[in-house]
């Protein structure tokens, strides 16, 4: 039997709002109704961040495979589908796309449509720990790529008030990398009194948690960690490899001594497509 569709079109004070933006779409076979024209000044659901929609789009997009809403080998919804569902212009999803292309998430095909070559690189996941046995531990196959030091120097800031800061911290700058990419910026700020002991090998292969645990006759008494979620400055996205105002996780974590002193300051800044935080419940 035929189906039958109807246009539907929503009173003039009425608004239909889809999660993150856009109406969900099963497969580009799926009928799509053309929207009704939006007035110029109603709001987008891409307009409250100051990332470019191309970049919402595409992260959008790779949830989608990540979740299996896009099935592995099947084919996605058309470019004039996605613009319709989402409201934006058919070159902004074709932006969207080319990043998936690039990642190799998608492989395009003349004549026969867009299809899912594979799911977002398992490999390249990174669990930010949320426990202090976990935090001393590198990901396996992760190394660390030093890009800078000084000595001594103050932090920044001291995002946690948990003491008295050292008089002076040897200050280093880290690129950790997974799988030839890049996924961590690491920010560390170690009490020059103890930087010395630590040996310039573990520099390239642990954790800084882990060299300061490893320094004999320290005893630690309280340590912090707070994570936040924002997009990329320049830099960060240039050592990242990933666009401007993309999504990042900020990762803050403060070590204080037995005697009050903030021994560690530490900013981390995690690719925001391979960041996880799983916690323990029961």
């Amino acid at each position: 039997m035929r189906k039958r569709w109807t246009r539907y079109t929503p009173a003039a004070n009425m608004s239909i709002v889809y999660p993150f933006g856009c109406r969900p779409l099963m497969s580009s076979a799926e009928p799509v109704l053309e929207p009704a024209a939006r007035p110029a000044s109603a709001p987008s659901a891409f307009d409250g961040s100051r990332m470019p929609r191309y970049l919402q789009l595409a992260t959008l997009f790779r949830r989608r495979i990540e979740s299996g809403h896009w099935p592995l080998g099947k084919q996605v919804p058309t470019v004039d589908n996605l613009a319709a569902a989402c409201g934006v212009a058919r070159a902004t999803v074709r932006q969207a796309l080319d990043i998936l292309a690039e990642e190799n998430l998608i492989a395009r095909y003349r004549a026969k449509g867009t299809f899912v070559t594979r799911a977002p690189g398992e490999e390249l996941w990174c669990e930010v720990k949320t426990d202090w046995s976990g935090l001393l531990m590198s990901p396996e196959g992760a190394t660390m790529e030093v890009l800078s030091t000084e000595r001594g120097v103050q932090p920044k800031a001291l995002f946690h008030p948990i003491g008295t800061p050292a008089p002076a911290y040897r200050h280093w700058r880290r690129l950790h990398w997974r799988g030839g990419r890049p996924y961590h910026l690491g920010e560390v700020y170690i009490d020059e009194r103890l930087a010395g002991r630590i040996p310039a090998a573990s520099l390239s292969s642990k954790t800084s948690l882990r060299m300061l645990k490893d320094i004999r006759r320290l005893t630690i008494a309280d340590a912090r960690q707070t994570l936040t979620i924002g997009t990329a400055d320049m830099e960060p996205a240039r050592l990242l490899q990933i666009p401007i105002n993309a999504p990042v996780a900020y990762v803050h974590r403060s070590v204080a001594d037995e005697k009050g002193c903030i021994i560690f300051v530490g900013e981390g800044i995690y690719r925001g497509d391979v960041v996880r935080l799983d916690i323990k419940l029961t």
